[in-house]
């Protein structure tokens, strides 16, 4: 079908009964489907499967002789399935279990969820065909951003060249080869895997425009339209795509792509394989469980973000244990689980030849010179080292307008001409970023006269929508250096029944404490854009009491924000309508 694919929630657990699994293997049942399911449990780590027996479907029980509580017995026929692997293990070497995907929810309970079909790119398998010298060629131009030679077409994914990301937060670490417009310009097809900032720019894609408005751009069809800021933008760009998940979309007899859902948030992230002869091509982006964690094996180029560091967290937190130890523990630690993730990841997959990327972004700016020198991120070569090391997979730490030759590298991975370097002087890091250019625009938001009426604060956050939860927030102007503006706002929003309290209730409550930077908080108000500028921009510093995750909070302003920005103009007229009512009573 062209539908693309489906997910169906299966079985949902509550926090209680996921607390009660116990080690090893869980029977369970939805009774209102009468469906059965298996989940294996070890420490973390938790993997599940329909309990159906692949051979003629019949049901698994325990099975008496395992001692390590692995295996389970189907009572048609004897076979067993070690649910630890997903391996039927009698008959040996015979088949595997599909797996379920398991969502999370904010309150720690789970659903396990199916995708159908499950192995999109196994629809119409094509042969692989060996690859000539110069026949495919990805070259790296800055973080996400990789220019792809396939035949005689060209594609690009998440063109970043230009401007911060995350409001004024992210810059790039990589000086872009010179000629990257037209490289652009060049381009077949451009592939957006989401829509944050870092991949997609509107600073890009603006000077892009004014060069070739109508190169065709696809996206995946995420609930939150990836474009969903365009006509805001001003960017005038006419043929962007929008197509299903899980279906080929074919670009000549020889190329054709398919974009794939991320298992965490399915509503914005995608990630992609491109199919030049049978030879696949995969980027998983920034996906946490890109397809629900099943992807291809064996594919011929893999990338994959791996730099860690993308988030407020925990480095904007202050108050309770957010202490300069913790915090720096915490990265180490966090960004170790990370590299070894990504390692066996990559392991698993076992490509022929991988390349870490998406994590080369800097804290530039001089007002965010503590983040850059805590918010430490991993270094692709140690990664490329971990994996070296117990794999015979290939690895390429790129450097801006390097080119790997494919299939040079496949035909033979010792060859000296597979990766072409750039030559010797080439600038590789960047040391200008013109903050001033990028940072005026957040100026000129804050001197809007929407913020001289005090009651744009009510008319924001009713357009934001979000209520009926029991968090009250402060909301502090502050400087550059997160010091409280003399002059600015200082408020109190309790979103239980969306007031604005001079004081905080005497009820039980949450409580969150956020300062930010005057310029960028109004400029994300003005336009209506989401929270991701403000929190993994690393715009603001954070205290809550208790301390706790606010996760419906959160997802809604990052995420769930009205489409259209609130209407300005209305409230203008409405605020001088109100102003010249109050002055002709004070004529009289």
């Amino acid at each position: 079908s062209n539908d693309g694919q489906t997910a169906h929630t299966l079985l949902q657990l509550a926090t209680s009964e996921v607390e009660s699994l116990k080690e090893g293997i869980n029977f369970l049942r939805n009774k209102d489907s009468g469906k059965n399911f298996i989940i294996y449990k070890n420490g973390e780590e938790l993997r599940a499967c329909k309990n159906l027996c692949k051979h003629q479907g019949g049901t698994f029980i325990k099975d008496i002789e395992d001692l390590g509580n692995r295996t389970v017995r189907c009572t048609k026929h004897n076979w067993k399935l070690d649910v630890s692997s997903m391996k039927y293990v009698n008959p040996p070497d015979s088949f595997c279990q599909e797996e379920l995907v398991i969502e999370r929810d904010e309150e720690n309970g789970f659903s396990l969820v199916e995708l159908s079909p499950p192995n999109p790119w196994d629809t119409d398998p094509r042969m692989v065909v060996c690859l000539e010298k110069g026949e495919v060629q990805v070259t790296y131009l800055t973080h996400a951003c990789m220019d792809l030679k396939l035949g005689n077409k060209r594609m690009v994914f998440d063109p970043w060249l230009i401007g911060p990301a995350f409001a004024r937060g992210w810059w790039l670490l990589h000086e872009p080869p010179c000629d990257w417009l037209e490289r652009l310009c060049q381009a077949d097809l451009i592939y957006i895997s989401h829509m944050h900032s870092d991949h997609l720019s509107y600073p890009t894609l603006r000077k892009l425009s004014e060069k070739r408005p109508d190169i065709p751009i696809y996206v995946g069809k995420t609930e939150r339209p990836v474009f969903w800021y365009l006509n805001k933008s001003g960017v005038k760009l006419t043929n962007i795509n929008v197509v299903p998940f899980g279906t080929w979309q074919e670009v000549d007899e020889n190329l054709r792509f398919m974009i794939l859902m991320d298992g965490v948030h399915p509503e914005m992230d995608t990630c992609i394989i491109v199919e030049y002869k049978g030879n696949k091509i995969l980027n998983t982006v920034d996906c946490t469980r890109p397809n629900g964690g099943k992807l291809p094996t064996n594919v011929a180029l893999m990338m994959s973000d791996f730099a860690g560091g993308a988030s407020g967290f925990p480095m904007t937190f202050s108050g309770g244990k957010f202490t300069e130890e913790w915090k720096s523990q915490f990265i180490k630690t966090e960004r170790k689980k990370l590299l070894n993730y990504k390692a066996q990841l990559v392991k698993d997959l076992n490509p022929r030849i991988y390349c870490p990327f998406a994590g080369y972004f800097v804290e530039a700016h001089p007002s965010d010179k503590y983040l850059k020198e805590t918010n430490l991120k991993n270094d692709p070569n140690e990664l490329n080292k971990l994996i070296g090391n117990s794999s015979d997979v290939l690895t390429w730490t790129p450097k801006p307008g390097a080119t790997l030759d494919l299939g040079s590298l496949l035909n033979d991975p010792t060859d000296q001409n597979g990766i072409i370097d750039p030559p010797p002087g080439t600038k590789i890091f960047k040391e200008s970023w013109d903050f001033d250019i990028y940072l005026s625009v957040f100026s000129s938001s804050f001197d809007d006269e929407i913020f001289r009426y005090p009651s744009w604060i009510k008319e924001y956050f009713t357009w934001a929508g979000f209520k009926g939860y029991n968090l009250v927030l402060r909301m502090i102007e502050t400087d550059e250096h997160f010091v409280p503006l003399p002059k600015g706002y200082n408020y109190l929003v309790d979103f239980m029944d969306l007031s604005f309290p001079t004081e905080r209730p005497e009820r039980e409550h949450s409580y969150e404490e956020i300062s930010s930077r005057a310029t960028v908080m109004r400029h994300v108000v003005k336009h209506g854009l989401l929270w991701d500028d403000l929190y993994i921009g690393f715009q603001t510093r954070i205290q809550r009491n208790p301390d706790i995750y606010h996760h419906q909070f959160w997802n809604h302003f990052q995420i769930k924000l009205p489409l259209t920005p609130p209407d300005w103009e209305v409230f203008l007229d409405q605020e001088k309508a109100n102003d010249a009512t109050l002055q002709n009573c004070n004529i009289m």
